[in-house]
């Protein structure tokens, strides 16, 4: 067995078990005159038009699956993606814009979404994309708020330690687009979202910043998530302001559970981790390893992530509890990052360092982390692979793990003593995959 090799065979088919573009093609079915969407039913007679809407990493392969479905039934479409995601279409307009600070291109991309949205109407149809990294993707400020405004609350966000639900809920209220505003602006056609999930427990009010769901969150939760974190004193003056007069009652909130817009909407779970963790199981036990997944929703901190996949690859070393070797102990979802230092790197390569240091070159064990979309944190490395002789011959490059690790610099660590992930765009994002293989 050559555990590093198998460790990359295991994540590769993971991420295709995950493909965003098989997960909408399988959600679309055209039948004479009638159009299926997952468990949805039209009557094309019924329909004055159709439009094709969405955002995220994987909104280029979804949105070729819907023109490969029903490209000319298409009237109008423009979907947003991240630089380098992008793929020619036909019928839908592609914007590549910035990730994971939004950009100038995102800005017009989400006034073109929300354009398409607010022309729509009760004879209309709106099909919408959404995956992971929508929520910076598209930028649309709030009355008295700048994209400057946006830039700076994410990159202070981003560093911060937030999860992703609580980033989102600051988000959703400094917008246009998000927390249901999407759907709203879209009101009374018609909408059906089809959505990849890049959310731990698949919350519809998180993924993308729920565009087309509603917002459970409030200003009030917002003000406390930045109090929380230190920042109510560091993001710009414009967006405490906003939070706090939300809070206080002097702006409309977004659309909540219950509200009648919701009632033209439908939103679809196409492909999640779970999906990605079963087939990536499937794939170790056909390659001979015994194979255990411990869970899809893994959040908190990188290292005391990586520290419990770490003692539980060495309890099955010494005692085959919970699973006998050979072995694949398999983990998803998204855990975060504090980031203090200034080096290079992205939450899966500090997975992988850090448990390197754990594992302290333990013979016949090896460790991959990875984002399924190909991108750890703005790398050009899905992930890092580390095995018993990756310290040992950090020492004889002389490089110092511990530096790297605390100075946030897994990147230019593994890209010194080897065992970077790189796999480029892979056209879907469903969190992160992290395994544990043991000869």
């Amino acid at each position: 067995m050559s555990s590093p090799a198998d460790a990359e065979e295991i994540f590769r088919a993971a991420i295709t078990a995950a493909s965003a573009y098989e997960a909408v093609k399988a959600s679309i079915r055209l039948n004479s005159r009638t159009l299926r969407i997952s468990s949805l039913s039209f009557d094309l007679k019924k329909i004055k038009r159709i439009f094709v809407i969405g955002a995220g990493k994987a909104a280029s392969p979804m949105a070729l699956a819907v023109e490969d479905a029903i490209g000319p039934l298409i009237t109008d479409g423009c979907i947003v993606t991240k630089y380098g995601h992008g793929r020619p279409l036909r019928y839908i307009r592609v914007i590549e814009a910035g990730h994971p600070v939004p950009d100038s291109k995102g800005l017009a991309g989400a006034r073109e979404l929300l354009s398409i949205a607010e022309g729509s109407g009760s004879g209309d149809l709106v099909v919408c994309l959404l995956s992971g990294g929508a929520s910076a993707l598209l930028p649309a400020p709030a009355p008295g708020l700048t994209l400057k405004d946006e830039q700076r609350t994410t990159e202070f966000l981003l560093k911060s330690g937030a999860s992703i639900n609580e980033m989102n809920a600051v988000r959703k209220h400094l917008s246009l687009i998000k927390g249901g505003l999407l759907a709203r602006a879209a009101y009374p056609a018609r909408v059906a979202s089809l959505i990849v999930s890049d959310v731990v427990g698949d919350d519809l009010s998180t993924i993308a910043s729920g565009p087309t769901a509603p917002d459970p969150s409030t200003y009030l939760d917002a003000v406390s998530i930045l109090k929380k974190y230190g920042l109510a004193s560091k993001v710009p003056p414009a967006v405490i302001k906003r939070l706090k007069d939300g809070a206080k009652g002097r702006l409309e909130e977004t659309p909540k559970p219950g509200e009648g817009v919701f009632r033209r909407v439908d939103n679809f779970i196409v492909a999640n981790n779970s999906s990605a963790l079963e087939a990536a199981r499937a794939k170790a036990e056909a390659l001979g390893y015994n194979a255990i997944i411990l869970s899809s929703t893994v959040t908190g901190g990188v290292r005391e992530a990586a520290g419990f996949l770490s003692s539980i690859a060495l309890e099955v070393k010494k005692t085959g509890n919970p699973v006998e070797r050979p072995a694949c102990i398999l983990m998803g979802g998204e855990p975060t990052i504090k980031v203090s230092g200034r080096g290079k790197g992205g939450r899966m390569q500090e997975f992988a360092l850090e448990s390197a240091l754990r594992l302290k070159c333990e013979k016949g064990i090896t460790v991959l982390a990875g984002g399924t979309d190909g991108t750890d944190g703005p790398t050009d490395a899905a992930g890092a692979i580390a095995d018993p002789g990756t310290l040992k011959l950090a020492l004889k490059k002389g490089l110092d793990a511990e530096v790297y690790l605390r100075n946030n610099d897994s990147y230019n660590f593994f890209r010194k003593a080897g065992g970077l992930l790189v796999t480029g765009p892979t056209g879907t994002n469903v969190m992160d995959v992290m395994m544990a293989i043991l000869e």
